[in-house]
């Protein structure tokens, strides 16, 4: 799986029967082309790639595989469990209190072992006409994405939402509102697409909850402001989620996660 995803990576596998796991050792390059290598040996733990060291406790993170929806999924669909699970979820108590995906395989492969560290790899470029500062790991991914958003130009909604742009910000170190876990902006590998307005419609669930209350999940698509479908495939197609497929929707927010388009077969 995140051997076929990023191609750069070197995996060496090896079954213990003492752990009865696998334990892989990942070597990369130390920034792209570089002949420099970097290793790290970790233990597939039921897809959450964790250090041996921190293997007795790795009922405290979550896999970094999930199921990343094909199609978006309305919100007169939500099961009743699903409603109350995201009420819950919703809460700043349970969000203190949640565990996370393991960050470990990230920590490596993004070398995001601090702020100072990370900043080594961080380059500034224009990203559909906006000043963005991304990882350098994504910097053809993002390319790729953005050739296939301008030759899509003749669609009047694709049109329409480069228009509207005013910033396509990545890059920015911080932890993720009421946790103590990194955002996957802190990486670099983030960008959150932004209008110049937004007619009065919501694009996080966070804030929404702020004005509709326990309710936020339930509103409709015409009150959230999302990009086209077709810029959400080409995202897709290059490796990147979208936040507005989440329970927890983010609609400006796309991420690079390549191993989850691949895992959900996104696209085939």
């Amino acid at each position: 799986m995140f051997r076929n995803c990023y191609p750069d990576l070197k995996f060496t596998t090896e079954y213990v029967a003492e752990k009865d796991d696998w334990k892989l050792e990942v070597e990369k390059s130390e920034r792209p082309g570089s002949a420099k290598k970097k290793k790290m040996t970790f233990f597939w733990a039921d897809a959450r790639m964790i250090p041996e060291a921190n293997l007795s406790e790795k009922e405290n993170y979550l896999p970094i595989l999930y199921a990343y929806d094909k199609k978006l999924k309305k919100p007169d669909e939500l099961t009743k469990e699903e409603i109350e699970f995201l009420k819950e979820y919703g809460t700043k108590e349970n969000q203190k209190k949640s565990i996370g995906s393991s960050m470990f395989f990230f920590d490596f492969l993004y070398d995001a072992y601090s702020e100072k560290i990370i900043e080594r790899h961080i380059v500034k470029m224009k990203f559909l006409g906006c000043s963005t500062k991304i990882h350098e790991r994504i910097v053809q991914p993002i390319k790729n994405v953005e050739k296939k958003i301008y030759a899509e130009k003749g669609n009047k909604e694709v049109k329409s939402f480069l228009d509207s742009l005013t910033s396509t910000d990545a890059y920015f170190w911080r932890v993720i509102a009421n946790t103590n876990r990194k955002s996957f902006h802190s990486y670099g590998i983030a960008v959150d697409c932004l209008p110049k307005r937004l007619y009065g419609k919501q694009t996080y669930w966070s804030w929404a909850k702020n004005i509709y209350g326990d309710n936020w999940m339930l509103i409709p698509f015409s009150e959230r402001w999302m990009p086209p479908k077709r810029v959400v495939q080409i995202f897709e197609s290059e490796g990147f989620i979208w936040g507005g497929k989440w329970g927890i929707w983010d609609t400006m927010h796309f991420e690079y996660h390549p191993e989850l388009i691949k895992y959900n077969d996104i696209g085939k």
